[in-house]
């Protein structure tokens, strides 16, 4: 079917709320690049919103899922367990860098894994309160919807959310809060709204994600270890966007050398089947009681087949360092936007989780979402697939897969540097 045939069958039989804006269809793909149902190519900057670190149907990942679906597809591994399940659960134990001995929980989504990482916080500590941070992004099921530091779209139109949910500044010096500042504003939460006593968890993304990828102070993460450490409050690290060689370690935290206590994991950790995972310290993975944990699909065989897949690929292909080149790559070519171009600004990396600022210039740092939705649009109708993020609006972020080939790299590059010359 062409692109417009199955736009009118959009319109007509999916939820306004669940439907893409894009009126292209994605046909097949491989690595950075996608062909839509007329057959027109782009490259991929998405990355179906960072899922695709190791690119598009990455062949050993394809292989595997395959020779899965020749053994078993479902069972629902809490009333038959499979050999994917735990293998998977022993190399995340072994990678994850939580305290201590590590346990898994496999979920399906990134918001899934958030939940239960609250679940087993509430269990361990016997205290139903969370503090999470501006700009955070957790997911879209309610409770994960009321732990999101940004309130459109995605609370708009549901109602009250649940009210143990807590909020704190997240350390942006651009946009004028400090770390100190940060700090003030945790310790001001705990006073005024979730006291220690009743607070189960501090979630954050060392690394926004949606909120403007924008990284925590290393400084700031091993002063929220020292409050959870003094409140016996559980640190919980939401990896679903940074984690999976994102930032060019396995796990964004790893950059501060901090060890929470809880990770919640999803996205590029099976190169686009739907698993996620929560990895903790043992003695708190294991604090709530038989069958309070889990989901009919959770860990499918299918899933965890990819995921030890994707698992075998970061020790094989040196993926990391792939991702630490890319970085490199990147920052060199913002450096460079950044002093060609009055509207950009605040060009920012931690590897290839990269991100540019657009502002009306760069003394009043006045954020432009107009200006990137016109890049961005600009970049679909020349063949680039890429999004705007952040509070305002006027952040473009960059997710294309680590294993993106250079010449094809350059090529989505220029189109981006096109983009802000003509519009500019």
């Amino acid at each position: 079917m062409t692109n417009k045939e199955l736009q009118a069958l959009k319109e007509r039989y999916v939820a306004a709320g669940a439907a893409s804006p894009n009126e292209q269809f994605a046909d097949h793909a491989t690595n950075a690049e996608l062909w839509d149902a007329d057959g027109k190519r782009m490259i991929d900057f998405a990355g179906g919103i960072g899922v695709l670190n190791i690119g598009h149907r990455h062949p050993k990942v394809v292989e595997a899922v395959k020779a899965q679906l020749d053994k078993v597809m479902h069972t629902c591994q809490t009333v038959m367990p499979y050999e994917g399940y735990v293998r998977l659960a022993e190399k995340l134990s072994g990678v994850v860098p939580v305290r201590g001995h590590a346990k898994v929980m496999l979920a399906n989504s990134g918001a899934e894994a958030l939940e239960n990482a609250v679940k087993i916080a509430r269990a361990a500590t016997k205290r139903p309160n969370v503090i999470c941070f501006d700009g955070g992004y957790h997911g879209r099921t309610f409770y994960t919807m009321a732990m999101n530091g940004k309130a459109a779209p995605y609370q708009t139109d549901f109602g009250p959310m649940p009210g143990t949910v807590f909020r704190a500044p997240y350390p942006v010096a651009y946009h004028g809060v400090d770390e100190d500042e940060a700090i003030r504003g945790l310790k001001m939460a705990m006073k005024a709204d979730s006291p220690a006593h009743d607070t189960a968890a501090i979630i954050i993304e060392p690394v926004l994600g949606e909120g403007g990828f924008y990284a925590a102070p290393a400084s700031f993460l091993k002063k929220i270890r020292e409050i959870c450490d003094e409140h016996g409050i559980i640190m919980i690290c939401d990896e679903v966007q940074s984690g999976f060689g994102r930032t060019g370690k396995m796990f964004a935290i790893e950059h501060s050398g901090v060890e929470p206590d809880m990770m919640t994991m999803a996205k590029s950790m099976a190169d686009g089947m739907p698993i996620s995972a929560i990895v903790g310290t043992d003695k708190i993975m294991d604090s709530s009681g038989p069958n309070s944990l889990g989901g009919t699909y959770t860990g499918s065989p299918t899933a965890c087949a990819a995921a030890l897949a994707v698992m075998e690929v970061f020790e094989t292909e040196d993926i990391l360092g792939k991702s630490q080149r890319l970085g490199e790559k990147l920052n060199k070519r913002f450096q460079q936007w950044q002093e060609q171009f009055p509207q950009v600004d605040n060009v920012r990396n931690l590897g290839p989780m990269a991100a540019i600022e657009l502002v009306t210039d760069k003394n009043s740092k006045e954020p432009r979402a107009d200006f990137a939705g016109a890049v961005t649009k600009y970049c679909k109708e020349h063949g680039l697939i890429l999004l705007s993020c952040g509070m305002y609006g006027n952040t473009i972020r960059f997710l294309m897969p680590v294993t993106i080939e250079d010449e094809i790299l350059e090529e989505g590059l220029n189109i981006v540097e096109n983009a802000l010359k003509e519009l500019g």
